[in-house]
């Protein structure tokens, strides 16, 4: 049985339409995501004037680390907004998706505690290699008797790299409450189709969606390691603007599944635009695609 989904999906569900989630990552650098550059208040705030039903939580906000007033502070602030939390990213370690990432699959527990206290339905983890497979399933397990899915981002250097390892993985860990965050993004990054064709083959297991946009070219400024088809290279830009991922082609393969779930705004602002600005042009032109 899948878990009870949070409030923001509920409300997705009631409308049948997709629901915006901002990710607090708005808050961070692309390269520094330990460091907030703004308190939570101001960013739910933020959130709220710009149309968002719900944060996606990060540790650089709120994480395992966080003591419990911290946390309670939090449920306050986000409760005196209107807003949902619709995923938690409990620590650094899967934020940096580095070799310490899969660590929190063989300790769950604080993640599922954090995760119910904020209201969110569901808990992002990492796998790097195929051992973390058992601890994905056991985790899974335990997060199930809280109704309280797990989930991993299509992403670099994981066990969710290409269309095919996604697949393989999310067949070989075959738990119902174990999911996948779409970010076509990252496939690109990996040379995969991100379109319809895919988002149909993976259909079953998107639980929530990520949204960032990047243009590819050799002599972009930032250059990131793949396994699949070694460094690429691009230059990060806006979710509203032209010449990164197709998003018309994401929204119409969505829209061809039913998903009616959360999307979730994914990405630092850019050069040139303050997060609020960043956050309001990307919601209305998100606005005209679901």
């Amino acid at each position: 049985m899948l878990p009870r989904r949070g409030h923001q999906d509920s409300l997705a569900k009631q409308y049948k339409t997709m629901q915006l989630s901002l990710s607090v990552r708005i808050a961070e650098e692309f390269l520094s995501k330990e460091k907030a550059s703004m308190p939570l208040d101001e960013l739910a705030a933020l959130a709220k004037r710009c149309g968002y039903g719900a944060l996606c939580m990060r540790a650089s906000q709120v994480g395992i680390q966080s003591s419990p007033e911290a946390v309670e502070a939090a449920v306050d602030c986000l409760s005196a907004n209107g807003l949902a939390v619709s995923m938690v990213t409990g620590d650094f370690d899967t934020v940096y998706n580095n070799e310490n990432g899969p660590s929190a699959l063989q300790n769950i527990t604080p993640y599922l505690r954090l995760a119910k206290r904020l209201g969110a339905p569901r808990i992002r983890v990492a796998l790097k290699k195929e051992s973390d497979i058992s601890h994905a399933q056991r985790a899974a397990d335990e997060a199930a008797e809280q109704d309280v899915q797990l989930v991993h981002q299509c992403h670099t250097l994981s066990l969710f790299e290409t269309v095919e390892s996604i697949e393989r993985t999310l067949g070989a860990i075959d738990r119902p409450n174990f999911g996948l965050v779409y970010e076509p993004a990252n496939l690109e990054i990996c040379r995969q189709d991100y379109g319809e064709e895919t988002i149909k083959r993976l259909a079953k297991w998107i639980f929530n969606v990520y949204l960032q946009n990047q243009a590819l070219k050799p002599d972009g400024a930032v250059t990131l390691p793949t396994w699949c088809v070694g460094d690429v290279s691009f230059d990060l830009i806006s979710v509203h603007d032209p010449g990164g991922v197709d998003y018309g082609c994401v929204f119409d393969g969505l829209k061809s599944i039913g998903y009616d779930g959360t999307v979730t705004v994914h990405q630092s602002a850019q050069p040139g635009e303050t997060p609020e600005e960043s956050a309001s042009r990307t919601a209305d032109y998100l606005r005209t695609l679901i």
